[in-house]
């Protein structure tokens, strides 16, 4: 069957872009004349405002290109150790990063596999710091398509599932990896072919972090889209070709700006409402609350192109063939068989609110590993998060850290999983808070999601279809506080206490007058009964 091509619109998209550059330059060049310490209007209150806008012009039409993680120090026992970013392995899709730290501790190596979803592996800066106290972290930094060159050949879904048996092999058996998301499936598929090839540097564990495993179970809105259009649809709509100037010219790739337009669009009014408020921020002069706009929609607007060949493969394999579960998965003619896996052991965790992979795929790897004994296998429930909050935020920090660490001490120590009772060392928050935090933490989930729910609902377009698109909606809904309205709320709290202090003792002195002017209160005089008259 001929398939069409729209190899056609990634040239247009980039001409679009080219031709804003006049514009662009214009608003960057008023953004620094109007904001100079010698233009006199600087500091007035017109000069900010054209400022502000030439800035807001000038982000809106700027490429973002791909952030550093910039972890550079670590605490371990109240001490801060030094950490040092390290390249391990160079391949033509993927890098293998090492975060170095300068100690000498014998922690457990970590491999986490980043998803390759639109977004880059900065996106889990958050996963590493919690971790990199209590373990020797090693990360997958997957390569922006459009940079790199036709020569270098494909890359499918088998591809991926290679990468991640060579770091296997590289770091030995006495590793733990974790899939975040979309990788659990191309990574169960790897430790599933190592332990049926009796592999001796099969990793010790393997954690799952809301992955789709089975998309059958809970099937989610995601799962539908790819489930109801046939593999063509997605091939003559959201594939096209590198255009001339990258280095990856002519490679078919599933552009990341179809991506962001999906990102955008499913939560346009909250984008639209953010970037109002930086307006106003940039007018007022206040660059705490600046700061922390920008920092998040640096990462949030970066993003990359996916080679043709994987998406297409994870979309069939995963979404609509549901190949893993239903045991007929293959990657270059060998069988992935979980039922063989005997000595790695098994983490799934997924989160209460996850609306990427519902509750229960992540859990289905579980029982696909039959040859796997109980006291090796574990599920944890992360209640009141969402698909982000589970390898991000404060609730990963707080609890979801906790649960890994105590699961890779067990693994380590060769005890039961089910045995660990020292989660407690790995928490930041004191025992007696524990229930305060979560409580807390729920209330501020329902409140995100209140706020989700209220706005208007967009359509996405048709070219905006990939399993991450969800992703950056959640991490939309957890905004990081700037300390100036963290301040803020805490001034209002102060005032409203007082209020309410200050109401309740005019009500008790009120009650003491009134008592007292009873007391002065004369008694009244009774009149005298009157005399009855004889007839």
């Amino acid at each position: 069957m001929l398939i069409l091509e729209n190899s056609h619109l990634y040239s247009l998209h980039e001409m679009h872009y080219a031709g804003l550059m006049p514009l662009r330059l214009m608003a960057h060049t008023g953004r620094h004349v109007m904001s100079a310490p010698g233009n006199p209007m600087a500091s007035t209150h017109l000069g900010r405002t054209v400022s502000a806008t030439c800035e807001i012009v000038e982000r809106m039409t700027r490429r973002y290109g791909k952030p550093e993680f910039g972890i550079t120090e670590t605490t371990i026992n109240g001490r801060k150790v030094a950490v040092h970013e390290q390249t391990v392995v160079e391949k033509s899709f993927c890098n293998l990063l090492h975060f170095a730290r300068d100690t000498q501790r014998n922690d457990p190596k970590l491999l986490i596999v980043a998803p390759m979803s639109g977004h880059h592996a900065t996106l889990l800066r958050g996963t590493v710091e919690g971790l990199l106290p209590y373990c020797d972290i090693y990360i997958t930094d997957w390569i922006d398509a459009r940079e790199v060159p036709l020569y270098e050949g494909d890359f499918d879904l088998d591809d991926y599932i290679d990468y991640v048996i060579e770091f296997l092999e590289l770091l030995g058996p006495d590793v733990h990896v974790m899939g975040v998301c979309q990788p659990s499936v191309p990574v169960m598929a790897a430790v599933s072919i190592m332990a049926s090839e009796k592999n001796p540097k099969a990793p010790a564990s393997m954690i799952f972090m809301g992955g789709p495993i089975d998309t059958r179970i809970n099937s989610t809105e995601v799962n539908s889209l790819a489930e109801t259009r046939p593999l063509s649809w997605f091939e003559q709509n959201v594939i096209t070709r590198v255009p001339v100037l990258h280095p990856g010219f002519m490679r078919r790739v599933y552009p990341g700006f179809m991506q962001l337009t999906g990102f955008m669009t499913m939560n346009l009014e909250r984008h639209i409402e953010a970037h109002t408020q930086l307006f106003n921020h940039l007018v007022e002069g206040d660059e705490e609350s600046v700061e922390s706009h920008t920092d998040f929609y640096n990462e949030y607007l970066s993003v990359m192109d996916l080679p043709s060949e994987f998406y297409l493969q994870t979309i069939r394999t995963v979404f609509q063939e549901h190949a893993l579960p239903c045991g007929t998965m293959k990657s270059r003619g060998r069988a992935v068989r979980p039922g063989d896996v005997r000595r790695t052991a098994l983490l799934a965790i997924e989160g209460e609110r996850d609306d990427i992979s519902g509750v229960g795929q992540t859990k289905a790897a579980l029982d696909l590993c039959t040859g796997l004994p109980e006291s090796k296998k574990k599920y944890h429930l992360q209640m009141g998060v969402g698909h982000y909050g589970i390898f991000n935020g404060r609730r990963y920090r707080e609890h979801v850290v906790p649960v890994i660490m105590d699961f890779i001490t067990c693994v380590g120590d060769n005890k039961s999983v089910h045995d660990g009772k020292g989660a407690a060392k790995f928490s930041s928050v004191a025992p007696s808070d524990r229930a305060t935090v979560a409580k807390k933490t729920t209330c501020e989930e329902d409140m995100m999601a209140i706020a989700r729910s209220a706005g208007k609902k967009i359509v996405m377009p048709s070219s905006a279809v990939l399993a991450s698109s969800k992703i950056a909606g959640d991490i939309a809904a957890i905004r990081p506080t700037s300390k100036k309205e963290k301040v803020t709320m805490a001034t209002k709290k102060k005032a409203t206490k007082k209020k309410t202090t200050s109401a309740a003792a005019k009500k008790t002195a009120a009650k003491k007058t009134t008592k007292k002017v009873a007391a002065k209160k004369p008694a009244a005089k009774k009149k005298p009964a009157a005399k009855k008259t004889k007839k």
